[in-house]
């Protein structure tokens, strides 16, 4: 009695995780680049109760064994890199990767991030920065008297002088790639970090084999489906509630047991 008791625990602290993951999926719907996360489960090792060997003077083997599961633990949280919806901005320095890639942001030690965030602004010297400030890695800085800029899709950045008729050619975004972009941990403000998991970066120019194409003028939405969270949600709610159910049976036969005694 006492194995359903813990059993239905766990069930419960799994739920009450998968709602965490889905209310921040939902509290992040409008967040830039944003990529939704989904908590993965595995069952716990099984009680073996009676074997299947066999048994009596004629041999015979049972089909099976009776085996009672010890609950469930989380694994992982799995975060998918699909694709979200691309919006116009008008905005020329805002940037969405279409396809394969992450912008990368130096941090203020040096060290290098990634990000599907490309809403990027320029500073007091000209530098390319995301919102909070951290520098596009490589940097691009825009030279004094800049009229216009042009990002191609293949992130070759031009700007327009005043008093010139050509644009200069300033820069050229390089994205970063990695093979297990999953394995990515996430630190906030849109960014990420390369892990173990992930793998080690590779880096290359947008529009080449294996990277998307830089759309300038337009932002990257959030991947996460509101209405598909929505019922997550109430399936997860549902399964705590029967495992709460279960936690109260469980007692109450506990209760029936010791009245025995009586």
């Amino acid at each position: 009695m006492l194995r359903s008791l813990r059993t239905a625990a766990l069930g419960m602290a799994a739920q009450q995780l998968n709602v965490d993951a889905i209310a921040n999926n939902l509290a992040n719907v409008n967040t830039t680049g944003y990529k939704k996360s989904t908590v993965e489960f595995q069952d716990l090792l099984y009680e073996t109760i009676n074997t299947g060997s066999a048994e009596g003077a004629q041999g015979r083997e049972k089909p099976s064994e009776i085996n009672i599961g010890l609950g469930n633990k989380p694994i992982s949280t799995f975060r998918s890199y699909s694709q979200g919806a691309i919006e116009a901005t008008n905005n020329p320095l805002d940037m969405a990767i279409s396809g394969k890639g992450f912008f990368q942001v130096m941090m203020p030690d040096g060290s290098i991030t990634y990000s599907r965030d490309g809403a990027f602004r320029i500073n007091s010297t000209g530098e390319m920065v995301n919102s909070a400030g951290l520098k596009m890695y490589p940097n691009i800085s825009l030279p004094d008297g800049v009229q216009s800029v042009n990002i191609a899709q293949n992130g070759v950045v031009a700007a327009l002088i005043d008093g010139e008729v050509t644009p200069l050619e300033i820069g050229q975004i390089e994205l970063a790639n990695f093979m297990n972009p999953a394995g990515l941990k996430p630190i906030g403000g849109n960014l990420l970090e390369a892990s173990e998991a992930s793998g080690d970066p590779s880096y290359g120019m947008a529009g080449d084999q294996g990277f998307g194409t830089v759309m300038q003028g337009y932002l990257e939405k959030s991947n996460v489906d509101v209405v598909k969270e929505m019922i997550n949600l109430i399936v997860a709610q549902r399964s705590y509630e029967i495992n709460s159910k279960a936690v109260k049976t469980a007692d109450e036969m506990l209760a029936m047991t010791n009245a025995l005694k009586r």
